[in-house]
């Protein structure tokens, strides 16, 4: 049993800044067993900030994550987003950590970092060698208590640009994007926190200045209103006062309740549309209100979701996928603290009715009413829960998150016990009983989104919501409040200086082959009961050059192999996956098709049962084909519909030349999908499924003797005298052209700038020290194209460039999406970096930046299953020694400014370089026309292969 000791007494930390401070320690929770449990101890500071500590030694890394129990949901009406704008805020500097100075903090301390927000909570995190821990909390407490004067007008203007980008990039500018926006003002009254996104109106950012936004820091910011939750390689009293010493001196904030609203109900049926210019498939979606997070009925409301609309043997899929009416459908039930929404979907092709799949939608509910509920239902629902709660303890980040919201929402970071026991005791009757309360009979949002501005909705909108009048929901008085900065007794400027980096030996792992020629790389981790195989049968879209003119191929052949076998049809499959809780899943790439399998240890037979029969017998149905060829080619046209697609096929098609098979896409073009037959999928399994050309990657809790003795079937595999074929040379690039497609109206536009390079990957040569090279310019946050385009000018939400190769030489590539009315601003600043770092190079910060940054990585590289997973292919692909590591940071102790700059001026070819803007011609033109290169307007239609090219171009 869990060791839970309740203990009130007071235990005296002694810190440099508060000699007398008192912190209680509330309870301490340890492991028994086999039980899943996350070990850990709760304490409470002065100022009423909690703090939970949980050690774990198995990798030196630690992670922090201080959460802050403020979400959208403490907005209000015309004043929405402030907690979202202050997670870009809170990384813009504070008293004692200069502007832009957070990133590079953390990044050259060999960390990673990021923050969050959703309705009801506000979270910073980051994860680091375990040497650096008093860092992250000096700077978390810096900007807990000191960060107010840092937020000035300026930076407020920056990041508002920033923020309207994002929601340009992840809504205006994506498919479906706005669909959650609609369905909130439809669901939720007028003035009800939930009615806005956490992305807020933008239009509210508009109205408020920064007084606005300080006073919502301080009603909401406070340490009593903060879990600091800190787990890894740590020793907790340590912990304890490093946290007093930080975070004791800030003084507690306004007290604060947990929010209490009326459940949400609708009178009837409310429809609502909206036309999507970036969709194919339009989509009908149905939203009923349903309960609150850790509500009693929310497990039984997750189980009857997943019944609904989980899986092939669900009751939508087999309705709507499986009969070709949509190419896809599902239900998910989303909670949050004050309210829930349980929603079904489905993606019809396109010529269907939305009205009729309305109809075939209650039709379903209806079907599921009279089946009722079956144990193996049940079975699959509580399987999959076990495996998605033990694979969520993988890693310290994952058990750190998991006790900062149960404390934050329950108080009690060890309700992981409770979770369990609420999920694992759902019975049939449970998921009948909520189905007749929340579902049955019940009103509902039901949302048309069109793909066409003549588009059809399934009836007529009968609902529009309410945008103006006295907000009937309770308000914050912001009067009063006080910026008082916390006083030391000790120098806070001085950042504390880390310990000695710590030892990170690198995974061991073991060898074999098999005698048909299987290569085999694998490492025991026996942290979670848990095992990952990976096999990749090298080429991939690669053979697709064999036949040009069925280009997609390879991907389609991978996904018949998702299908039904000789023995069992797919839904029965999923259904016996589900039951196991465990995934077979295989798909192929440019490179490779890749067979990737995860599952509890205790269901590691059953589970490689279900690998080999779909990789050994797969039938190759006839009207699997029809469907899943079907899919591909909607797919294949949807992507046209997308500017980032579009940007990437046409960079792509640019690069490679009509010759190169890397000139379309891994699952084809529209032609060449449509010429594929059923033949020429078994053809290309036939020939081209070897084990002569595959890789296995076992991790997991399993030892070499006892895996391999698994995998006979992989023995009996027929080996073919198969080689990757090689590639033709891809053409050269004379000078530097802005290659322009129209995205009429688009509000943002997509840039690719790049060339291909003569690099293939090298892990100790020429391309890893590229990757050096490019790190500083455009491969950390804080890179000189990120500072600029981003945080500088609010051009865009995230501007990056990188050097990608394999076993051929791949692209150097500067990419980001940015606001329409500053498309041609963007291409400047772009190649104003590229053109200046070529040219001048490295500065000696620079240098020494990218030296901690990348030299203190090791740390946190291998500590995931799925990192150790692609750590352990990459040697056995690129065949690489074990001490390829030690070579590599021998490499960037060493490296010189000299060298950098040599390679920044040889493969920064910035005068030989394809330009791609995705974006609204008529208003984006005239200005880049002033840049000075060569346009060239750029239709695509679909069809790209040899000489009927529909890449058309007119300059």
């Amino acid at each position: 049993m869990t060791q839970r000791i309740l203990l009130f007494t007071l235990l005296c930390v002694f810190v440099g800044s508060l000699a007398h401070a008192q912190t209680k320690l509330i309870e301490k929770v340890s492991k028994k067993s086999d039980e899943i449990v996350i070990p850990y101890e709760k304490y409470e500071l002065d100022n009423g900030l909690t703090l939970i500590i949980h050690e774990d030694h198995s990798d030196p890394v630690v992670h922090v994550d201080v959460t802050y129990h403020v979400g959208s949901a403490r907005e209000e009406l015309n004043k929405s987003g402030f907690a979202h704008f202050f997670e870009h805020m809170m990384f813009q500097g504070s008293d004692n950590v200069a502007d832009e100075e957070h990133f590079k903090i953390i990044t050259e301390s060999g960390g990673t970092l990021n923050g969050t927000t959703n309705r009801d909570r506000t979270n910073y995190f980051e994860t680091v060698p375990s040497n650096q821990l008093e860092i992250m909390l000096w700077l978390e407490a810096d900007r807990m208590g000191f960060l107010l004067d840092a937020v000035t007008q300026e930076k407020f203007e920056v990041q508002r640009s920033t923020v309207k980008n994002e929601k340009q990039q992840n809504y205006d500018n994506s498919p479906y994007g706005s669909w959650r926006e609609v369905n909130a003002r439809a669901l939720y009254p007028y003035g009800h926190p939930y009615s806005w996104l956490t992305i807020g109106i933008l239009e509210d950012l508009d109205r408020v200045d920064v007084t606005d936004l300080k006073k919502f820091f301080l009603r909401w910011y406070g340490p009593n209103n903060a879990t600091v939750t800190v787990g890894g390689d740590v020793n907790p009293k340590e912990v304890v006062a490093m946290a007093e010493k930080y975070f004791g001196p800030i003084q507690k904030g306004p007290d604060v309740e947990n929010m209490k609203l009326d459940p949400v109900s609708i009178d009837k049926d409310r429809y609502v549309s909206y036309f999507d210019k970036n969709i194919r498939f339009p989509a009908l979606l149905m939203t009923f209100p349903s309960v609150p997070r850790y509500h009693p009925d929310e497990p039984a409301l997750d189980c009857l979701s997943e019944i609904l609309g989980t899986g092939r043997a669900s009751y939508f899929y087999k309705k709507f996928v499986k009969t070709q009416k949509a190419i896809q459908s599902s239900s998910f039930h989303s909670n949050s603290e004050l309210a829930g929404e349980f929603t079904l979907f489905v993606l019809p092709f396109p010529g269907k009715s939305l009205s009729d799949f309305e109809g075939e939608m209650r039709d379903a509910l209806a079907e599921f009413e009279q089946n009722g509920v079956t144990n193996e239902d049940i079975q699959k629902f509580k399987s999959r829960y076990e495996s998605q709660t033990i694979n969520g303890l993988a890693t310290v980040s994952g058990k750190v998150s998991q006790l900062a919201a149960y404390e934050t929402f329950t108080g009690n970071p060890n309700f992981i016990q409770e979770e369990i026991k609420r999920y694992l005791d759902v019975t049939k009757e449970d998921v009948i009983r909520v189905y007749n309360k929340y579902i049955k009979g019940q009103p509902a949002v039901i949302q048309s989104v069109l793909a066409s501005e003549d588009g059809t909705p399934a009836k007529p909108n009968n609902f529009e919501p309410k945008t103006e009048g006295k907000n009937p929901f309770p308000t914050t008085d912001y009067s009063g409040l006080v910026y008082n900065k916390p006083k030391d007794n000790f120098d806070r400027s001085k950042r504390p200086i880390p310990g000695k980096s710590p030892l990170v030996p690198v995974p061991d792992f073991w060898t074999d082959n098999t005698g048909n020629g299987i290569k085999i790389i694998g490492t025991k981790t026996d942290e979670i009961p848990t095992v990952a195989i990976q096999l990749t049968i090298n080429g991939g879209h690669k053979f697709d050059i064999h036949d040009p003119k069925k280009s997609g191929l390879a991907s389609l052949t991978a996904s018949m192999l998702n299908e039904s076998t000789e023995n069992y049809t797919s839904e029965e499959i999923s259904e016996e996956l589900q039951k196991l809780g465990s995934s077979v899943n295989i798909f192929a790439g440019n490179t490779g098709t890749t067979v990737s399998l995860q599952t509890l240890r205790k269901n590691i037979d059953a589970t490689l049962d279900i690998l080999e029969e779909k990789l050994m017998r797969p039938k190759f149905d006839p009207e699997d084909f029809e469907r899943v060829k079907k899919q591909q080619l909607e797919g294949v046209k949807a992507s046209l519909k997308q500017p980032a697609s579009i940007a990437s096929n046409v960079y792509s098609r640019l690069l490679y030349g009509d010759e190169h098979i890397m000139s379309v896409p891994s699952g084809g073009i529209e032609e060449t999908v449509t010429n594929i037959s059923l033949d020429d999928v078994k053809s290309f399994y036939n020939k081209y499924y070897a084990p002569g050309i595959s890789e296995l990657v076992i991790v997991g809790d399993i030892s070499k003797k006892e895996v391999l003795g698994k995998l006979d079937f992989l023995k009996n595999w027929d080996n073919k005298n198969i080689e990757v074929p090689d590639m033709p040379e891809p053409p050269s690039i004379d000078k530097t052209r802005i290659y322009l497609v129209d995205k009429e109206k688009a509000p943002q536009s997509q840039i690719r700038i790049g060339y291909l390079t003569d690099l293939p990957y090298d892990a100790t040569g020429e391309y890893y020290k590229s990757f050096l090279m490019n790190y500083p310019l455009g491969g950390a946050f804080n890179s000189r194209i990120n500072l600029n385009l981003r945080e500088d000018k609010g051009y865009t939400y995230g501007a990056r460039s990188f050097f990608n190769s394999n076993d051929e030489p791949g692209p150097f590539t500067a990419t980001a999406g940015v606001r329409a009315n500053v498309t041609d601003s963007a291409v400047a600043e772009f190649m104003k970096e590229i053109i200046n770092y070529s040219d001048n190079g490295i500065t000696n910060d620079e240098l020494n930046f990218m030296k901690k940054s990348i030299g203190q990585r090791d740390a946190r590289n291998y500590e995931a299953p799925w990192q150790k997973t692609s750590f352990l292919r990459r040697i056995v692909h690129y065949d690489l020694d074990k001490n390829f590591v030690d070579e590599q940071s021998e490499i960037i102790d060493t490296i010189t400014q000299d060298e950098i700059n040599a390679l920044a001026k040889k493969y920064l070819a910035y005068e030989k370089m394809n330009i791609v803007v995705v974006g609204d011609k008529e208003s984006i033109k005239p200005k880049l026309k002033r840049l000075g290169y060569e346009i060239v307007d750029v239709s695509v239609k679909g069809d790209i292969i040899e000489d009927d090219t529909k890449i058309e171009t007119s300059k």
